[in-house]
């Protein structure tokens, strides 16, 4: 990896906010000193980029390790499988879901090979990806797959400027979740959580949530907290980490927000991303912990009854790409100005 090669921005669904997002961020933009290289069919971003009134401002390249793709700029690769194909903006297909896919696997080897700099994910529809033949629930659990580092090894985590959250689970139906809380799980999380509040220079502990009502008061509502939870913080806490809990979820996030905690680790999607997005609606940010390469997301979905809108918040989208670059440790030059 060096200073000059580029960020990959995956379109997601094409028929989603992907790329109105995208034209509408990198459209008025001053001049890139960095590069860009966004993923995805290129019949999308223009149709965009016409309704908006704004001009190409990208250069289509044949090949995602073109020689051009590292110096400054906006790049765009369209996976061969997907050229020339119509696009139904505002509407869900499985030809939207087979071009997020796609994107994903033309990203997976520069990524691995060290020729990208991090990836950045615009949001896909999880139905439409089943339906056009790909086996996974979202991008976390791809990139842990294709990563070869595996689902029990990575953690879902979302950034907000107030309120940071691990999930111990991704997303599986609710009535499965307890039987996924488990101790090595909740002590790879703390791990990978830790070391990622510690690389934002972060020093108040990470604070583990209760899976049942009042944390189980020791026991009397559930028994998860006493024989899995605490112990496995407990574990934790030995092996030097600065973990505290589990809490009481009702009032573990109030304080969180007001600071006295670094981050949260919730042990399921809702539990912890109803305050998160209560607080950081359209400004969090989406990042997968414990993948040899740099993601972050936006932290929404594909949003089709906004899409040719103009009404969509570029808030998220801008504080992935800026996290992304805060991430892998070299200048914050692609989105200079914005």
């Amino acid at each position: 990896m060096s200073h000059t090669s580029p960020f990959l921005l995956t379109m997601g669904d094409p028929n989603g906010l992907g790329p109105e997002l995208i034209v509408r961020h990198f459209g008025t933009a001053p001049p890139l000193a960095s590069s860009i290289l966004v993923i995805g069919p290129a019949e999308a971003l223009a149709w965009h980029a016409r309704l908006a009134g704004t001009l190409p401002f990208w250069r289509e390249v044949d090949h995602p390790l073109a020689a051009e793709t590292h110096g400054p700029g906006v790049f765009l690769f369209c996976p061969p499988q997907v050229r020339g194909r119509t696009w139904t903006p505002g509407q869900a297909t499985a030809q939207g879901g087979l071009a997020a896919g796609l994107s994903l696997e033309a990203a997976m080897p520069l990524l691995l090979s060290g020729a990208a700099r991090a990836v950045v994910t615009a949001p896909l529809n999880k139905a439409m990806l089943k339906a056009a033949g790909f086996d996974f629930p979202g991008h976390t659990e791809f990139f842990a797959e294709r990563a070869g580092v595996g689902r029990e090894n990575i953690c879902m985590h979302l950034a907000g400027p107030r309120l940071r959250v691990s999930l111990a689970t991704t997303h599986p139906a609710l009535k499965d979740v307890p039987g996924l809380i488990t101790g090595p799980r909740i002590r790879r999380c703390l791990e990978l959580t830790s070391a990622f509040t510690a690389r934002l220079g972060l020093t108040a502990p990470v604070a583990v949530c209760g899976l049942n009502p009042h944390a189980g008061e020791d026991g009397t509502i559930g028994r998860e907290e006493t024989l899995i939870i605490a112990p496995a913080v407990q574990s934790a806490r030995e092996a030097g980490l600065p973990v505290v809990g589990p809490f009481a979820a009702d009032t573990l996030f109030h304080r969180a927000a007001a600071g006295e905690f670094s981050a949260v680790l919730a042990m399921y999607h809702d539990q912890g991303l109803g305050p998160l997005k209560l607080l950081h609606f359209n400004e969090s940010v989406n990042v997968t912990l414990g993948l040899p390469f740099v993601r972050t997301s936006v932290d929404h979905g594909t949003g089709y009854d906004l899409v040719g809108t103009g009404r969509a918040s570029l808030g998220s989208l801008r504080e992935a790409l800026r996290l992304a670059e805060q991430l892998t440790g070299l200048p914050t030059e692609s989105t200079a100005g914005l």
